[in-house]
C-alpha cells in the first residue's frame, strides 16, 4: 500500500529508532504532566477483564516476565511477552459499526496502557465506536524497576548515541509487533457479527511508538489494511504514498521535544498523493499529552480526531 522514499528520512527520529530514541521517548513528557508524580513505582499487574490472547506466541528469547508500574499520574506495561486485545465496546443502541484498533506508545519498551490505550479507547466507545487496545510485545528490558530506570536514565543521559538502523533492520525489528497487529485486525474482522462490526470500517490510531507501528501496519500489515489511520505524535517521515493508502489523520505537539522539529515530509506525501490528510500542530503540549488533562489547546486533539471521523462518516452507520 505505502512504501518508504528514503531510509534516512524513515529513520530520523532523536537517538535511533527502538533503543535510545524509546528511552527518550519515556522521558519525552512535558513539565506539567512530571510533576504528578514521575518516580516509577512497582504495582501488581492490573486485572483485563475481556483481555483476548492473539495466539501470536511468546516473545522469543523472553527471560523477564511482564510487570507494571505507575507514573506520571498513570500505569504502564513493561516486558509483556504475550500479545493482547481488549475490546471496549459501545452500547449497542449508540454502535455505529466502526472499530478501532489503539496502540499505546512507550519507546517500544513500555505501554501507556491508561494514557494513551484504555483512556482513549473509553472516549471511543462513548462515541459509538468500537475501540481495541492492543498491548502488542515489547523489546525486553531489566526485570528490576529500579535497573530500568538506571539504564534508561543513561541511555537517556547527554551524549547518549546509537545507531539508527536502516528500514529492513527497523521492519525486522518490528516482525512481532506488526505479527499482533494484523493478528487484532483478524480477530476483529472474524468476531464482527458478535461486536456488531463493520469489517471494512476498521481504523487504527496510534501514539508514538504507537503511531510507529500504526504506519507499519498500513504499510507492511498485508491483510490488516486499516480504513483509516491515526498518528498522534510519531514521526513524520516522507513515504511513498498509493492511490489506495487509508484517510489519516496527524496531530503533533510544535514543543515535542522528538519530532516537533523534524519537518512535514509525511503530511506533504500524502498530499502530493491526492489522498486525504487531516494535520493539527498544536502550539504547545510536549512529547505524550495522550488524554491527559491539560491547559495546552492539545488536549482538544481527541474532539478533533472524532470530528474528523465524523467528517468521513465513520460516526453513524454506514447506508
Amino acid at each position: 500500500m505505502i512504501r518508504l522514499k528514503s531510509m534516512k528520512a524513515a529513520v530520523r527520529p532523536v537517538r535511533g529508532w527502538l533503543v535510545g530514541w524509546g528511552v527518550v521517548a519515556i522521558f519525552a513528557l512535558t513539565a506539567p504532566v512530571q510533576a504528578q508524580a514521575n518516580k516509577m513505582t512497582p504495582i501488581a499487574v492490573p486485572a483485563q477483564p475481556g483481555a483476548i490472547m492473539l495466539g501470536t506466541g511468546e516473545l522469543a528469547g523472553a527471560t523477564a516476565p511482564e510487570s507494571w508500574h505507575s507514573q506520571y499520574g498513570s500505569v504502564f506495561a513493561r516486558n509483556v511477552t504475550i500479545a493482547t486485545l481488549t475490546p471496549f465496546l459501545p452500547d449497542p443502541a449508540k454502535a455505529t459499526g466502526t472499530a478501532v484498533v489503539v496502540a499505546p506508545g512507550g519507546g517500544f519498551q513500555t505501554l501507556s496502557m491508561e494514557n494513551e490505550g484504555w483512556d482513549v479507547a473509553r472516549a471511543l466507545a462513548a462515541r459509538g465506536v468500537a475501540a481495541f487496545v492492543l498491548k502488542y510485545r515489547l523489546r525486553q528490558t531489566p526485570a528490576r524497576l529500579d535497573a530500568f530506570e538506571r539504564s534508561s536514565a543513561a541511555m537517556a543521559s547527554p551524549g547518549a548515541r546509537s545507531s539508527r538502523p536502516d528500514v529492513k533492520e527497523m521492519m525486522a525489528n518490528l516482525t512481532p509487533q506488526i505479527a499482533d497487529a494484523r493478528a487484532a485486525f483478524s480477530l476483529i474482522r472474524k468476531r464482527a457479527a458478535e461486536w456488531k462490526v463493520d469489517p471494512s470500517r476498521i481504523g487504527m490510531v496510534g501514539f508514538s511508538a504507537g503511531a510507529m507501528l500504526t504506519m507499519a501496519t498500513a504499510f507492511e500489515g498485508e491483510d490488516a489494511k486499516p480504513a483509516f489511520i491515526g498518528n498522534i505524535y510519531g514521526p513524520l517521515a516522507p513515504m511513498t504514498v498509493s492511490a489506495d493508502a487509508p484517510p489519516l489523520f496527524v496531530a503533533l505537539a510544535a514543543d515535542d521535544p522528538l519530532f516537533g522539529n523534524s519537518g512535514f515530509g509525511l503530511i506533504e506525501s500524502w498530499l502530493g498523493a491526492g489522498r486525504p490528510v487531516e494535520f493539527h500542530l498544536f502550539e504547545q503540549g510536549g512529547h505524550g499529552f495522550g488524554m491527559y488533562p491539560k491547559t495546552t489547546t492539545s488536549t482538544g486533539w481527541f474532539d478533533a480526531f472524532a470530528r474528523w471521523m465524523g467528517m468521513h462518516g465513520y460516526l453513524k452507520p454506514a447506508q
